[in-house]
């Protein structure tokens, strides 16, 4: 990714059914195995969830979220801020089923508002991270697994 782009695009073919990687997504139980361990969430358009991150202990953001779109089993977006940060993102998973196996499209976009000025926000940062997330983390949690 070239510093000029502000969007993340992820796709990965997943085997596992839809379902399983639907219920990653959305249970804060699961969450925790691949992704953050938030206090709440619930997929449910208006929820505003929250939790902290950051490169290190001594430098961590408090993230602002709110779901905006589910289609259950198949779509989640939500926002991604931080608090007293300017900016505003939208981060979306879709799910397509293929046979037993899934394909996820993944996208982070509005990375272009977030202070240019603030090295954390930088989009290869982003892009680090959710190919971390998306293409190690999430499948060794949904593929490691028994169904």
């Amino acid at each position: 990714m070239s510093e000029t782009e502000k969007s993340i695009v992820l796709e990965r073919v997943f085997e596992a059914p839809a379902e399983k990687i639907w219920n990653a997504l959305v249970n804060k139980d699961e969450m925790k195995n691949w992704y953050f361990d938030l206090a709440e969430f619930r997929a449910e358009v208006g929820f505003s969830f929250k939790f902290t991150g950051g490169p290190s202990p001594e430098k961590q953001y408090h993230h602002l979220c709110e779901v905006q779109e589910v289609i259950q089993g198949k779509k989640l977006s939500y926002t991604w801020r931080y608090q007293g940060y300017a900016g505003n993102s939208l981060v979306t998973f879709e799910l397509i089923p293929q046979g037993e196996k899934t394909l996820l499209k993944f996208s982070h976009t509005g990375l272009e508002s977030f202070p240019a000025d603030n090295p954390d926000l930088a989009a290869k940062n982003f892009a680090e991270g959710w190919n971390h997330i998306i293409l190690k983390s999430l499948p060794a949690y949904v593929e490691g697994k028994s169904a």
